[in-house]
């Protein structure tokens, strides 16, 4: 009897164990979700669709801009035009990966909402880097770890722009546009 409940209680102690390291490596980097929701977007077929404000752009009139990550490509309307960009996902996927590294970087779980039906975990995400300062929440879906809904400001010193930013990801049967 001595011999069973020593081995529960040491089956109880590994577990609590398991469980205590699971929450202090994500604890460790509470950004983690967030970079790898970032990096994600990137490297799946996505359509973005942001508006953006700012009082120093187009008279403070919000502007529209989506952007399409496809085969590795990326393409942005301007204008009403579709443009492929000189960037590929992989070029994307390395600038983040720089930001990671080098920007002041602190992220918090906020709590689980749902986004157009979707279950997602809400994360707060403030960085520094070179002259730019960004504030926001990103909403990163539970099932695939993409993110579904950004919003953001933004505080460039270097052009003296301050914009916010409000972006929604769609995935799917998304192809280049051109």
């Amino acid at each position: 009897m001595k011999r069973s409940s020593n081995s529960l209680l040491l089956a109880l102690a590994a577990t609590a164990l398991a469980v205590l390291f699971c929450f202090t490596a994500d604890a460790a980097n509470p950004c983690q979700p967030v970079f790898e929701a970032l990096t994600k977007v990137v490297t799946t077929p996505s359509h973005s669709f942001t508006t953006s404000t700012s009082p120093a752009v187009n008279g403070g009139r919000a502007t529209e801009g989506e952007t399409i990550f496809s085969n590795g490509q990326k393409y942005i309307r301007a204008h009403g035009k579709w443009m492929r960009i000189p960037v590929t996902s992989q070029d994307v996927v390395e600038q983040e990966k720089e930001k990671e590294e080098h920007a002041k970087s602190t992220c918090q779980f906020l709590r689980g909402e749902s986004v157009n039906g979707q279950a997602a975990t809400l994360y707060s995400l403030h960085r520094e880097y070179d002259e730019i300062t960004e504030d926001g929440e990103m909403w990163v879906s539970k099932d695939t770890g993409l993110p579904l809904r950004l919003e953001e400001d933004v505080d460039n010193r270097g052009n003296k722009v301050r914009e916010h930013r409000s972006t929604r990801f769609e995935y799917g049967d998304i192809r280049p546009p051109m």
